[in-house]
């Protein structure tokens, strides 16, 4: 379903965030090698710095400005009436207070219960316009997740958890979806720059292809891949090895040791991104605790349509690193295939991994997926919100977060969970202020 937003005021709202978090970066020699390999590869035109995203090779912002220092959410409250605004750090929100609303013959909020830094409980309540309103800005994982402990969700979930059942609305939680993310490391010749994602690559096919070099992995982690790379190199021969030619063996596999050495990774990660997915699955509380980890099902792949795009991604990935543009960056006579074993030898998640000699690309999406935490879904516009993200069936309650999408934006969703808070604000107090005003 459309968000259904108003496109002119969208844009402004995204225009007030950018002003305090979105900066253009300063291409260093990784992020323009992987600029060029893409352009080289067909990944065509070239849309240079940008914020939209369009199909071709472009440089997106960073939330690093010139001088390094790094930018949040947090830094939008320098917007803000520090007299008419009150935030409570490391406070946990444990559940919605709601009475019935006889007139409305429904159920409305008025308060919340939630404990503080310290750990003492407090209730807060909503004033006595009529207007006043909770909005839940808790996150994919804990929007729906606040909701059930509320009482709002499946009726059978919470009754089996001892929650009494304000609202059967079997629609919380459903729906949940994570861009499936694979990635190969390259271990590089030469020194590189620290970067986070600022190229990136949008394919036609429904991939985006970034990078990030240079990244702190800690000595422990550097031991564990050093130890790693020179147990794949010693396979040879064996069912899941990668054959190297003969002469270039041992110093490959030298060079490449001591580049995973040092606690700063010299080389980078290449990744690939699966816009939308289709794939979703659900959300289901543990337990009543609302400080622990609900249970989450994104069903990875599930799909066949994510797992093509998966493939074609990474033989994207593999044509970039085999570019003449990205030829400085990777160890002469070290074919892709060790990459790959390298990967597989990574403890990156929990799954079973099936390397083989005919290794597909397509177990290797499935065996080596990760997480690039752009979680959504559980609270999804049109079945658990309205357009005006309000909660379906009871009074005084919203939900503004990425729990509402039905698809993640963008290379990252941050901007556009910071513009919706913007945009729905402004709707708001325009709805309430000037009520005959769009």
């Amino acid at each position: 379903m459309e968000s259904g937003w108003n496109e002119t005021l969208a844009k402004i709202a995204y225009k007030w965030v950018e002003k305090k978090v979105a900066f253009k970066p300063t291409l260093l020699q990784w992020q323009a090698a992987v600029k060029d390999a893409l352009l080289e590869v067909g990944v065509l035109p070239y849309n240079g710095f940008t914020l939209d995203h369009l199909y071709g090779t472009k440089i997106g912002a960073t939330i690093f400005d010139k001088d390094g220092n790094r930018h949040t959410a947090a830094d939008l409250l320098e917007y803000a009436d520090p007299r008419r605004i009150s935030v409570y750090v490391h406070a946990t929100v444990h559940k919605i207070l709601f009475r019935y609303n006889i007139e409305r013959r429904r159920p409305q909020a008025y308060g919340v219960i939630f404990k503080d830094a310290l750990g003492k409980m407090h209730k807060a309540y909503l004033g006595k316009r009529p207007k006043n309103e909770i909005i839940v800005s808790a996150g994919a994982l804990g929007s729906p997740q606040i909701l059930m402990l509320s009482g709002i969700g499946p009726a059978s979930h919470l009754k089996a958890h001892g929650i009494k059942v304000v609202l059967d609305q079997p629609l919380v939680g459903k729906g949940m979806a994570d861009n499936p993310m694979n990635v190969l490391v390259v271990p590089s010749p030469l020194p590189v720059e620290v970067s986070l994602i600022q190229t990136v690559g949008v394919t036609k096919f429904g991939s985006f292809i970034e990078t990030a070099s240079g990244l702190s992995i800690g000595h422990s982690w550097a031991e564990r891949l050093q130890g790693i790379f020179e147990f794949v190199s010693n396979q040879s021969g064996k069912p899941s090895s990668v054959m190297y030619p003969p002469e270039t063996k041992e110093e490959s596999v030298g060079d490449t040791i001591r580049s995973l050495s040092n606690p700063i990774l010299r080389g980078g990660v290449i990744l690939e991104k699966i816009i939308g997915p289709r794939s979703t699955g659900h959300l289901e509380l543990v337990t009543t605790n609302p400080n622990d980890n609900p249970s989450v099902t994104f069903n990875y792949f599930k799909d066949p349509e994510d797992l093509k795009k998966c493939v074609l991604g990474m033989k994207t990935i593999i044509d970039v690193i085999n570019s003449k543009s990205f030829s400085k960056f990777r160890f002469k006579n070290m074919p892709v295939e060790a990459l790959i074993d390298l990967m597989y030898h990574i403890p990156m998640n929990l799954r079973p991994k099936h390397a083989s000699p005919t290794l597909s690309l397509e177990q290797y999406c499935i065996d080596t997926v990760l997480t690039i935490w752009h979680y959504h879904g559980g609270c999804q516009v049109g079945k658990v919100v309205d357009l005006n993200y309000r909660v379906l069936g009871v009074d005084a309650l919203r939900v503004i977060d990425g729990s509402t999408f039905y698809r993640s934006p963008g290379t990252n969703p941050q901007a556009t969970v910071m513009m919706l808070g913007r945009y729905m604000g402004e709707k708001i107090l325009r709805k309430r202020y000037f009520p005959g005003k769009k």
